[in-house]
């Protein structure tokens, strides 16, 4: 098996399990009940490509929680969402 087809396919699996991380609740119901902290944050941050993605063919899909516990979320949102940045970097060194 070629590495174009390994990497084909770990990306598809990543993908999918990405997207079953995605929560399906209303956006409505998150402007109650539990706030959101930091590991949701790094949880939220890691999964928007995906939750973008969808957001943009379902109205009920947000990438970012407004319901949260403010610079603690922020701060892991961030983490989660440079590291698509970290890896995307490291793929584009010269050997």
């Amino acid at each position: 098996m070629s590495k174009k087809v390994k990497l084909s396919i770990l990306l598809i699996l990543t993908s999918i399990l990405l997207y079953s991380c995605a929560t399906t609740q209303p956006v409505g119901d998150c402007l109650t009940g539990n706030r959101a902290g930091f590991f949701h944050g790094l949880l939220h941050g890691f999964i928007t490509p995906v939750s973008f993605i969808v957001s943009l063919f379902k109205d009920d899909v947000a990438i970012y929680a407004v319901n949260n516990s403010g610079g603690f979320y922020d701060l892991g949102f961030l983490l989660g969402s440079g590291g698509w940045g970290f890896w995307a970097g490291k793929g584009s060194k010269k050997r």
